[in-house]
């Protein structure tokens, strides 16, 4: 059953909320990923709301999901500009980066018209490699590749230069996975930066973070270090099925100011969508 599910049936029948229902809420909200302190605030919020009108409570608490997500605000969009990207995906290893590159690159040219170049920038794994080199071959995408255990910036020069050449707009680069110490997370970011600058200037660089939604708060902690190690753009959630609760995505957008870019629901290329506040939040709430 969907998180969403819980919560309308959790309103069914209600037309107000006492205050111990409130508390049952609260201990809801914390079950669908909420933090502890996130999840009282929520209730708090929406109990001082209902005092001026208690009709609709669900939808009360649904405009205020929206408003928690609303907070971070998503980098530019490059796609409906002349304007060649970077993008670097990170996470650790088994959130499912490879193929969400490679879901990128399909959403990119089927819905942008954008021309991708992947780049196999996990050095660190030999299958990882292999696996974007068959996914660009189901996509009919150019794969740039070196040997395991190469410069992972050699791996994004490469494909750069290979978009210049070649006319590309978009470098999808699926980065190692291997749980990084700060500093060498760090360093090895930094080079690519310097890298993708060295092209060219105009050149717009983002660093998406790749989420398992099923991981529910430990998805809050990988943000946690990978954003306080570098600058992360924007997250993308995965493996959001009937499984995931999703309630990690409104501490994300409040407490480390990280909008959520893309979502995941299934295996497929196509599987992928650009993140909808609005939508997100009526689900989460169990409105249709």
């Amino acid at each position: 059953m969907k998180f969403g599910e819980r919560l309308k049936n959790f309103f069914l029948g209600k037309t107000s909320l006492g205050e111990e229902s409130f508390d049952d809420l609260c201990d809801l909200l914390i079950e669908g990923d909420f933090g502890p302190a996130q999840a009282y605030k929520m209730t708090e919020q929406l109990k001082e709301r209902c005092k001026k009108d208690s009709h609709d409570v669900m939808r009360k608490l649904c405009v205020l999901l929206e408003e928690e997500l609303d907070k971070a605000k998503p980098a530019a969009s490059f796609l409906n500009e002349n304007k060649m990207a970077a993008i670097l995906i990170l996470g650790v290893n088994g959130v499912g980066k490879t193929t969400t590159a490679a879901k990128l690159s399909h959403l990119f040219n089927v819905k942008y018209n954008k021309k991708t170049i992947l780049a196999a920038a996990d050095t660190f794994r030999a299958a990882a490699i292999d696996q974007l080199k068959i996914h660009g071959e189901k996509l009919n995408v150019r794969v740039v590749a070196h040997k395991q255990g190469g410069d992972p910036a050699a791996v994004v020069y490469d494909a750069l230069e290979a978009a210049l050449s070649g006319g590309a707009d978009v470098i999808i680069a699926d980065t190692a996975g291997r749980m990084h110490t700060k500093s060498s997370l760090v360093e090895e970011l930094k080079k690519i930066d310097r890298v993708v600058e060295s092209k060219s200037a105009d050149i717009r660089c983002l660093k998406y973070l790749v989420l398992d939604a099923t991981t529910g708060r430990n998805a809050f902690s990988q943000a946690e270090i990978f954003n306080s190690a570098v600058n992360i753009d924007g997250v993308i959630l995965t493996k959001y099925d009937s499984t995931a609760k999703g309630g990690v995505v409104f501490s994300l957008a409040s407490e480390l100011n990280l909008p959520v870019a893309y979502v995941c629901t299934g295996e497929k290329y196509t599987d992928i969508e650009t993140f909808d506040n609005e939508k997100f939040a009526k689900e989460f709430a169990g409105i249709e």
